[in-house]
């Protein structure tokens, strides 16, 4: 089973300013309480017992929150000086991790993935990599991905901004820890998806496993404005 996790929370929440503007995304208050919590509490549910926060933009935000644990899950810190992107983020967040493989989110979008059926189809299916993938009615403000047989990704597409539906990258990845660092390069940014996903393709055997749980991306103000209300149920 997976023991660790990295939560993304470095980035500036630039779309997100005009509505919190002296907090780190991940920080925003939903029904009183920050973002962060409801991605924790999913995490201790499926039994996580480490979880690495990934910060940078004022990360002693998240530091002074959190300290060391979070409901009896150890808490660690990976402090990214500059910005590194999402795929320098969690190389350097892996310097922290202990595992084999770790499980890789977004901090500023929750996506209600079982762990335990993503991890059982990662070890069936022999993939290297793994996502978790949502179809969506309007995959306008996302990239879109095209899968091969064997749930093998065989390509992913620029946001085309056409409001149609299409399958997307929900944020939610197993990654093998050992591999990563054989084919990344240290302290160096880049972007998991565009500079890591999309040139290991033919070389790795990077999969895509679709689920339908709930998904949401407080990225945008509007959507953090639904999350006020839709939290209000989360069942973790």
């Amino acid at each position: 089973m997976i023991n660790t996790a990295i939560i993304l929370a470095g980035g500036f929440g630039t779309r997100l300013q005009s509505v919190v503007s002296d907090l780190p995304k991940p920080m925003a208050p939903v029904n009183d309480q920050p973002f962060l919590n409801y991605q924790l509490a999913y995490l201790k549910h499926f039994g996580i017992t480490h979880v690495i926060i990934s910060t940078g933009y004022l990360a002693d935000k998240i530091h002074s929150y959190y300290g060391k644990e979070f409901q009896g899950m150890q808490i660690s810190y990976s402090h990214e000086e500059k910005p590194l992107g999402t795929g320098g983020g969690i190389r350097l967040a892996f310097e922290k991790c202990t595992d084999e493989i770790a499980l890789v989110l977004n901090g500023d979008s929750f996506f209600d993935v079982s762990i335990e059926q993503l991890y059982a189809l990662h070890c069936e299916q022999h993939a290297e990599f793994s996502l978790a993938l949502r179809q969506v009615e309007d995959a306008s403000r996302y990239g879109t991905i095209e899968r091969g047989e064997a749930n093998r990704i065989i390509s992913f597409h620029e946001k085309h901004g056409l409001s149609k539906p299409g399958l997307i990258n929900g944020g939610v990845y197993i990654l093998d820890k050992k591999l990563y660092f054989e084919k990344t390069a240290g302290l160096v940014a880049f972007s998991i998806e565009k500079d890591f996903f999309e040139k290991q393709l033919h070389n790795l055997s990077i999969k895509g496993f679709e689920f339908k749980g709930y998904f949401i991306d407080i990225g945008m103000p509007e959507d953090y404005t639904k999350a006020q209300n839709d939290f209000k149920e989360f069942k973790y």
